[in-house]
């Protein structure tokens, strides 16, 4: 989702630049509209002004991504947990999924209990 509302930021930002460069009459698209500034010049401002917006969408993806990692541990675990149910595994806390997920044997007696060490 951030993803997303990054990409379209930015291109709101490009088509502002654009419409404020037609209606003022700074962007030179076409060439020789603008005999006071040469065109590396033009160049230039423009390319700075388009990595700034690239970086306002990166911005928004970096503050976006940590707002959604911990909902989606958590909606991974609790379908961890509702798998483990499903195979008749009673589980307590979230944490013992993740644990339980790096098991290769598990020993236990002949009730199936399991006890520490």
């Amino acid at each position: 989702m951030g993803t997303y509302i990054a990409i379209l930021i930015v291109h709101i930002l490009l088509f502002r630049y654009f419409l404020e460069g037609m209606t003022q009459r700074n962007t030179d698209l076409f060439g020789g509209e603008n005999p006071t500034l040469e065109s590396k010049d033009l160049f230039v401002n423009a390319l700075s002004k388009w990595i700034s917006y690239v970086i306002v969408g990166v911005a928004i993806i970096v503050v976006a991504v940590p707002e959604g990692l911990p909902l989606a541990v958590m909606i991974s675990l609790a379908y961890s947990i509702y798998r483990m149910l499903k195979d008749n595994n009673d589980v307590k806390r979230l944490s013992s999924c993740e644990i339980m997920g790096g098991a290769d044997n598990i020993c236990s007696d002949k009730t199936g209990t399991l006890t520490l060490n």
